[in-house]
C-alpha cells in the first residue's frame, strides 16, 4: 500500500453522486465534491479502465472547486464492468459533454492523468469553448510508438515483467503481444478473458512507481477494465487518427495549461510530454526528478497540488 503524499487535501465524501444511462448498454458512474458555487472541474482517470479512486478527489481544495468525477464507460462502478462494445474515445466526449450540460456548467478546468490525459486533449480539442485550462500527467498521445513501448519496450527494463506477461500467450502469438491478448481478453470465454485480464494489469501495475511498492491485493474491477479496455483502445489506435492530439493542440494552446511529469516513467515515457510542451509554447511542463508515473507519488502529487491552486488564485499556472 502506497504511503499517501503530505501534499495532498484531506479526505473527503460526495456532496452527491449517481448513476447516469448514456445509451442501452452503458450506465455511468458519477460524483460531484466541494463547493457547488467553486470553480469546475473535470477529473478524467486513466487506463482506459481503471476508474476512480477516493484520492483522486483530494487533488483540489474542496472550499474553492466544484468537483465532478466519473468513472468512464466499463469501468470503475459503471456497467456492465469492462464493457468494450459502444466504448470509443468519441463516445466519453460525449459522455462528457452530457455530464456538463446535466450539472449546468458553462466551462470547467479539465484536469487528467495518463489517458486521462489523452482524453483530456481529445476532449478539449473536440470542444475548446468548455474549457478554461489543463492540468496533465503522465501525457499518452496514443502513437503506435507509445504503445509498442508499453508492450515491448519493457524489456529494457522490467526484463522479468516482460517474459512473465508474454509467457501467458504460446510462442507463436509472442510476436503480437496486443493481438494475443486482445483476442483472448475480448471474448466470451471467462476462462480466457480472466487470466489474461489479470496478467495484463499486473504488468501495468508493478511498473507504476519508481520505488517497489507493497502489492496491494489484487482487485478484480481494476484488472478487468484495465485490461479490457486498455487492449481495446490501444488495438484502435485510441479511436484517433496517428499524432492526432498534437496536430490539433492549436486549438486549444491558448489556454492555460500546465504538463506534470515523471522523469523516470516507463509506461508513458517523457518524451510525449516533452512533445505536447514544444507544441504547446504557453503550457508550463513540470519535469519531476524523482518520480515514475503514479500521481500519488510524492512530487507529482505536490505538482499537481501546486497547480490547482495556482488556478485557483490566478486562473493560470506559473
Amino acid at each position: 500500500m502506497s504511503v499517501m503524499p503530505p501534499s495532498l487535501f484531506p479526505p473527503i465524501l460526495p456532496n452527491r453522486s449517481g448513476m447516469l444511462a448514456v445509451d442501452a448498454l452503458h450506465t455511468i458512474y458519477w460524483e460531484e465534491v466541494g463547493n457547488p458555487k467553486g470553480i469546475p472541474v473535470i477529473f478524467l482517470h486513466g487506463g482506459p479502465g481503471a476508474g476512480l479512486s477516493p484520492q483522486h478527489r483530494r487533488f483540489f481544495d474542496p472550499s474553492a472547486y466544484r468537483i465532478i468525477l466519473f468513472d468512464q464507460r466499463g469501468a470503475g462502478k459503471s456497467t456492465p464492468l469492462g464493457e468494450w462494445r459502444n466504448n470509443t474515445t468519441q463516445l466519453l466526449i460525449q459522455d462528457i459533454e452530457r455530464l456538463r450540460a446535466m450539472f449546468g456548467i458553462e466551462r470547467w478546468l479539465v484536469f487528467g492523468g495518463s489517458w486521462g490525459s489523452t482524453l483530456a486533449l481529445a476532449y478539449g480539442e473536440a470542444h475548446p469553448e468548455r474549457c478554461l485550462g489543463f492540468v496533465l500527467r503522465g501525457i499518452f498521445l496514443c502513437t503506435k510508438a507509445e504503445v509498442d513501448f508499453f508492450l515491448y519496450g519493457m524489456r529494457w527494463f522490467y526484463p522479468e515483467l516482460y517474459e512473465e506477461f508474454a509467457a501467458h500467450v504460446p510462442p507463436e502469438e509472442q510476436g503480437d503481444l496486443l493481438g494475443a491478448y486482445t483476442r483472448r481478453l475480448l471474448c466470451d470465454d471467462a476462462d480466457q478473458y480472466w487470466p489474461a485480464a489479470r496478467a495484463w494489469s499486473r504488468f501495468e501495475g508493478r511498473r507504476v512507481f519508481l520505488l517497489p511498492q507493497e502489492e496491494e491485493h489484487p482487485s478484480d474491477t481494476l484488472d478487468l477494465g484495465v485490461g479490457r479496455l486498455e487492449s481495446h483502445y490501444m488495438a484502435n489506435g485510441g479511436f484517433l487518427d496517428e499524432d492526432q492530439l498534437v496536430r490539433d493542440v492549436g486549438r486549444i494552446n491558448h489556454l492555460p495549461a500546465v504538463i506534470v511529469q515523471g522523469r523516470y516513467d516507463v509506461i508513458c515515457p517523457p518524451l510525449s510530454a516533452y512533445r505536447l510542451h514544444q507544441a504547446w509554447p504557453g503550457s508550463r511542463l513540470r519535469m519531476i526528478p524523482d518520480a515514475g508515473h503514479g500521481a500519488l507519488e510524492t512530487g507529482i502529487a505536490r505538482a499537481l497540488v501546486a497547480a490547482t491552486e495556482q488556478f485557483k488564485r490566478h486562473g493560470r499556472f506559473e
